[in-house]
């Protein structure tokens, strides 16, 4: 249906959509194919009917068209999403997702696209997750300017408690109804939100919470806690939100304690959510992960829990005793390296890629010397990369285990930084030049 056969915008809403006309907007097939058009671009496996992308997409006229009738006289029903378990990124513990069906998750896209235009203007500037045009990095800077410009270094760190298992259906829905006039789609959102859950073939219901995977979750989370931003800002406090992570930045530990206790009541008794009381605290900005970051002296680093996770990353990536070819694990490491460093290049700090790039590259020396296997195979391949003798044996039958190896002057001499960038290819990011980086030698302690 792409180009000339793709469905033509209505004449109705050629000079835009007025309010109480949702509805009819996500029954045409217009609408309708730019949400399939947004699910396409996200991916994603199939749900409990097992009907993936590309076989909507095989019959895409028909399913659109099939689509539009069910919604048009009412006997469309969203079914039950596919629960699935991933494993969190601190490694402890699941974060459980549900997977919509296509056609679902097609009208749950719809319907946000239509509704986020009259949602989003209306939310805090201070809420920057899932929202056009905002992104992690503008708030870890708009922290970062908090800190900086208002001399606010400590942080209120609050961790709201498998938010997206208990949001409140009742308030949300009358939360929306407060901003989208046509109930009709307010009444398609409680079905969706209501549609249940299939785990090892049982069907479970869904009386609180928002199944993230839809795409429809997103949206709904930021209506919800922009009450909670609401709030934050009636009391004059300086904050930064990206979905339920929310930093909120004071002077002093006090003054912290005491706005910790006040919010964590707001949102227990109002929003009917919970605060984990393990990982919320009231600290110094760099003894707080936000978005992966802190802020030390108020220059933005790459936590010290994010910059462990990566070395754990690297180690996993470079095993010993491996089969793998060595072009081949570089190309797995630039793999992973290349999205994760452009992520956390919002650091301030380049001797952390350093880092983690210096700890790479000793990780495939020590590969290069087990697999030389004998002391007198080590000798001989350094004398081959060009190492003197007498360095070659010094290093090569000494008593020191391939670790310690890895980092004799024979061993980096033979492969140097030079050959694994130029020869082998290996990517590095810690030479790139942004204007907001420190000197590459500049290091920063992390608590």
């Amino acid at each position: 249906m792409e180009n000339d056969r793709s469905p033509q915008l209505p004449p109705k809403f050629v000079f835009g959509i007025k309010g109480e006309d949702l509805f009819e907007a996500l029954c045409s097939e217009y609408f309708l194919y730019e949400g399939f058009k947004a699910v396409r671009r996200n991916g994603g496996s199939a749900g409990i009917d097992l009907q993936t992308i590309q076989d909507f997409e095989a019959n895409l006229k028909k399913e659109l068209q099939d689509l539009r009738d069910e919604l048009e006289d009412w006997t469309y029903e969203p079914r039950p999403v596919r629960r699935v378990e991933i494993l969190k990124p601190d490694g402890v513990g699941v974060r459980l997702l549900g997977i919509p069906c296509i056609r679902d998750r097609v009208v749950q896209a719809t319907i946000k696209a239509l509704i986020e235009p009259l949602l989003d203007p209306q939310f805090s500037k201070h809420s920057y997750g899932f929202r056009p045009g905002k992104n992690q990095r503008q708030a870890v800077e708009a922290a970062q300017e908090i800190v900086q410009g208002r001399g606010k270094e400590i942080v209120v760190d609050i961790d709201l408690s498998k938010f997206f298992d208990r949001i409140n259906h009742d308030r949300l829905i009358y939360r929306l109804s407060e901003r989208i006039s046509d109930k009709r789609i307010l009444r398609l959102i409680g079905k969706t939100l209501r549609s249940g859950i299939m785990e090892n073939g049982t069907v479970k219901p869904t009386n609180e919470g928002s199944i993230q995977g839809s795409p429809l979750s997103p949206i709904l989370s930021n209506v919800v806690l922009d009450e909670l931003d609401k709030e934050l800002e009636s009391r004059g406090l300086e904050f930064c939100r990206f979905a339920d992570d929310c930093n909120i930045f004071v002077k002093t530990k006090k003054s912290g304690q005491r706005v910790m206790g006040s919010v964590r009541k707001f949102i227990e008794r109002k929003l009917k959510l919970v605060v984990n009381e393990e990982k919320s605290k009231v600290a110094r900005t760099s003894e707080v992960k936000f978005l992966g970051m802190t802020i030390v002296e108020g220059m933005i680093a790459i936590s010290k829990k994010s910059y462990l996770k990566a070395m754990k990353v690297v180690k996993e990536l470079t095993p010993r005793g491996t089969n793998l070819k060595l072009e081949a694990t570089i190309e797995e490491i630039n793999k992973w390296y290349r999205g994760w460093s452009q992520y956390y290049s919002m650091t301030q700090f380049p001797a952390q890629f350093g880092a983690i790039e210096a700890h790479i590259r000793r990780r495939l020396r020590a590969r290069l010397v087990d697999q030389q296997k004998k002391r007198r195979n080590l000798f001989r391949k350094l004398k081959q990369r060009g190492v003197s003798h007498k360095m070659a044996a010094k290093a090569a039958f000494s008593n020191k285990k391939r670790w310690a190896l890895s980092h004799t002057r024979a061993v980096e001499k033979a492969f140097p930084n030079k050959w694994f960038i130029q020869e082998m290819g290996l990517f590095i990011r810690s030479k790139e030049a942004h204007p907001h980086w420190n000197d590459r030698n500049m290091w920063v302690s992390l608590t």
